[in-house]
């Protein structure tokens, strides 16, 4: 999967989770539940939408590599 792919994944993700978003102008290393008023259970939504979109598994201890788009992208790339 490309950076570019994993991004648009993500973005597409988030958007079910955070409609309202403006995904354009997001910086990749803004923090996504602050970036995007996400709560708890917003935030573990997407983490259980993108396990189910890759079948990558994500352990609770990984959850903060995924806390920007940026990382979010790098761990699903590698």
């Amino acid at each position: 999967m490309t950076a570019a792919e994993a991004r648009q994944m993500i973005v597409d993700t988030l958007s079910a989770i955070a409609p309202e978003a403006d995904f354009v102008h997001l910086p990749g290393t803004a923090l996504l539940r602050e970036e995007l008023d996400l709560d708890s259970m917003d935030f573990l939504n997407f983490i259980a939408a993108l396990h189910q979109r890759t079948g990558v598994d994500i352990p609770e201890a990984d959850y903060p590599k995924l806390f920007t788009l940026d990382g979010a992208v790098a761990y699903l790339r590698r």
